[in-house]
């Protein structure tokens, strides 16, 4: 996911003629292998074999990818030992150099071992170790930094989003994640993912979650603290731009177990393809107890060449408004529904509304548990 690109430093530039890849994970193929993957939970166990797979570093990806490239490495500091030792190297390395990667994150291991995966558990959310002094330490040396967090849980983010050159987030991208994350830096590959959670603004931040009645937002100030994230549900950028217009929603009004489409127009503005993750999502702002302000209810990727346009269709059955009661059935009751679609939780482009007739409906396993989208 791309996260942040407000300067404009991604992808990197033909002509960058150095780049200092600083951090634990920029040369550490395992940093991309996630909780019960074998490389980490089962290898330090028996010491002396390999991992039995081809796993490229970033190091080693970033490479190939930008051979005309000068690029300088230092590890800068461990993933979760208190090493500050290798911080003025790193930093003597991005001082010299046309722009800093910086790789933090996360090593997955068992029972404390590491610090993300069965057994390690954190007390906060701040990147593990000394991480955040490595971060702090690069930009403090005026070279413009990429943010690259490679991690199994998210991380709070808040004190670099004004800071960083950019911010890319990678959730244990596998055995392919260095290629992929290369061809990220370098433009080859267009970014198009979209967060399945926020990304916290300061390490304690709450809620962690996007789903909360209306005053677990604060936007009534009902406290002195703010729980806005960092980077907010089904939050991702791209190289490219999409807009969206052309609402339509088939039926102002439709039965407690009806069903509606809503559709858009969503074009490609920008030079270059892309994908779009169009996300749909509703509320339902009197219910007999307290709702979501927003709840994703359906989503698609459109895959479109720059100047193209495509038309996106959600087929919402009422049955995918249901919530469970006071009794403790799920039901769908009668009422106003809002409608909304949009490139993330808060980032909504278009929204309308639809109203629920007939009678309270209790719905049980057999309700319709899905959302399905069409493409013209």
């Amino acid at each position: 996911m791309l996260l942040d690109n407000r300067h404009g430093h991604l992808p990197l530039a033909a002509d960058t003629g150095s780049i200092a890849l600083i951090g634990p994970c920029a040369d550490d193929a395992n940093a991309f292998f996630g909780c019960y993957s074998f490389p980490n939970h089962v290898l330090p166990h028996h010491p002396g074999h390999d991992n039995g797979i081809e796993a490229r570093t970033l190091l080693d990806a970033l490479a190939t990818e930008l051979p005309g490239t000068l690029i300088a490495y230092e590890q800068g500091c461990p993933v979760k030992d208190v090493d500050r030792g290798g911080i003025d190297a790193a930093v003597a390395a991005a001082r010299q150099a046309d722009v800093c990667v910086a790789v933090v994150g996360d090593r997955a291991a068992l029972f404390g071992l590491g610090t993300s995966g069965e057994g390690c558990d954190v007390e906060d959310l701040s990147l593990p170790g000394v991480q955040d002094e490595l971060v702090e330490a690069l930009l403090a040396t005026g070279t413009p930094v990429v943010l690259l967090v490679v991690s199994g849980r998210p991380y709070a983010l808040g004190a670099y989003t004004d800071r960083a050159a950019a911010v890319i987030q990678a959730f244990f991208p596998g055995e392919e994640g260095g290629p992929a994350l290369a061809g990220v830096l370098s433009g080859r590959l267009t970014p198009s993912g979209k967060l399945p959670v926020q990304i916290p603004r300061t390490p304690g931040g709450q809620p962690g979650t996007y789903l909360h009645a209306p005053l677990g937002g604060n936007t009534q100030g009902v406290s002195n603290l703010d729980p806005t994230p960092a980077y907010p549900f089904g939050h991702g950028l791209s190289y490219t731009t999409f807009t969206y217009h052309g609402f339509e929603v088939s039926a102002a009004e439709i039965a407690t177990d009806g069903e509606v489409e809503i559709s858009c127009l969503v074009r490609n503005t920008g030079d270059r393809p892309g994908s779009e993750v169009v996300q749909l999502y509703t509320a339902d702002p009197v219910a007999q107890l307290p709702r979501p302000v927003t709840q994703l209810t359906g989503f698609v990727r459109v895959r479109l060449a720059p100047g193209e346009e495509r038309r996106v269709t959600f087929r919402l059955h009422a049955d995918r408004l249901a919530y469970t009661g006071p009794d403790h059935h799920r039901i769908v009751e009668p009422g106003e529904i809002t409608v909304r679609l949009g490139a993330s939780s808060t980032d909504i482009r278009l929204s309308g509304g639809i109203r629920l007739t007939g009678p309270v409906r209790r719905v049980g396993h057999t309700r319709v548990l899905h959302t399905p989208t069409y493409i013209t």
